[in-house]
């Protein structure tokens, strides 16, 4: 028997399992959307219909905005599920067998699969960041509201905290953008050491020579006990609107690139970001494990392929995949806790298993 060293086997053999494979995948993923946003819908009718006024356009709009949610969490198992239900038809009709007694190896069968899941990871990373994105945001918002009219973002933050040094500042809230910036009930905590030395307290500041005109302040001295009225005083130089702006972040509600954005002003303003760099880096592993879901089933197949239990290879294979989706979930939330470094949570389990599955594709089929 000749061994083909290509990567693909040969041009015909590369359509025809991608084709069968991206038809399986996203019948699946249609199956499973309907049914799920079916169920989802059922449970949420009640609170969407309590609102007064609230009727079918609503409900249609919730489905609108939770179908892309349904798709991108469920994309992977569709993925997973088209590749065993493809490999399992190639199998029980000897095609496998014939496409390895013409020498071509079990990666080159695996291969038009891993390439096919490669455009479907692409489409997944670009339907995430301008649909799912804006999606989830909208109808965080519309939750918020009761399901009833969603209040119009004035861009004004509220309880605001940023470090400038040892020292902290706090403004009640925080309107405008850029120069326009203006902060309420501010509290400047200053701090030498770790200590606590003065607390100094205005109603309103605003950006003047470099930093921030506090009007109208009191200092209380700590060690003294001790508080008096000071004319207007300029603080935090060199810290810019945005880090008083910046309102809470959720890494499921912003794109990738707002998203990096987010996380540097962040960082500028001393807040941990490592749920937030976790969530990031997960943006891109996430998808990318569409490709790994054909390797799996891959390896349930072929291991057991001299057996002859169709059953038990499609069980293993989807034990390995959900396997898989488990540890992913795991590390992401060590990554949110802080247990795990953001790139460790987000990387870790697709190189992982990876290598388990390329070490079991070679040591049982090559």
């Amino acid at each position: 028997m000749s061994i083909n060293p290509r990567f693909f086997a040969s041009p015909t053999i590369t359509w025809y399992m991608a084709k069968i494979f991206l038809v399986r995948t996203f019948a699946v993923l249609a199956g499973l959307v309907l049914i799920l946003q079916t169920l989802d819908l059922l449970g949420e009718s009640g609170n969407i219909l309590a609102y007064p006024g609230n009727g079918d356009a609503q409900l249609w709009h919730y489905v609108s905005l939770r179908a892309p949610q349904i798709v991108a969490r469920f994309l992977p198992f569709s993925v997973l599920l088209g590749s065993l239900i493809t490999l399992a038809t190639l199998n029980q009709n000897s095609e496998i067998i014939s496409m390895k007694a013409a020498g071509v190896s079990a990666h080159q069968i695996l291969a038009p699969l891993i390439v096919a899941s490669l455009f479907v990871a692409a489409g997944s990373f670009w339907f995430n960041d301008r649909i799912v994105a804006r999606a989830t945001a909208t109808l965080t918002a519309w939750d918020n509201a009761d399901y009833g009219p969603v209040p119009v973002d004035r861009g004004i933050a509220s309880n605001v905290w940023v470090r400038d040094g040892d020292d902290l500042i706090h403004a009640a809230t925080a309107s405008g953008r850029g120069p326009a910036t203006r902060l309420s009930d501010v509290t400047i905590y200053d701090r030498s050491g770790g200590a606590l030395q003065t607390i100094i307290s205005g109603a309103r500041a605003a950006q003047a020579d470099g930093g921030w005109r506090l009007l109208g302040p009191t200092r209380f001295d700590v060690a003294r006990g001790t508080r008096r009225q000071l004319p207007a005083i300029v603080f935090g130089r060199g810290i810019t609107p945005d880090r008083f702006t910046l309102a809470d972040v959720d890494a499921d509600e912003r794109s990738f690139g707002a998203l990096r954005i987010a996380i540097a002003d962040l960082q500028a303003a001393g807040r941990p970001t490592g749920e937030l760099e976790a969530g990031l880096w997960h943006k891109l592993s996430g998808p990318l494990s569409a490709m790994l879901m054909p390797l799996l089933a891959g390896v349930a197949a072929f291991g057991l392929a001299r057996s002859g239990h169709l059953f038990v290879r499609a069980v293993i294979g989807m034990a390995l995949g959900f396997t898989y989706f488990v540890v992913d979930n795991f590390a992401l939330a060590m990554g949110n806790l802080g247990a795990y470094p953001p790139l460790l949570a987000a990387w870790a389990p697709p190189l992982l298993f990876l290598l388990i599955g390329e070490v079991v594709l070679i040591r049982t089929e090559e």
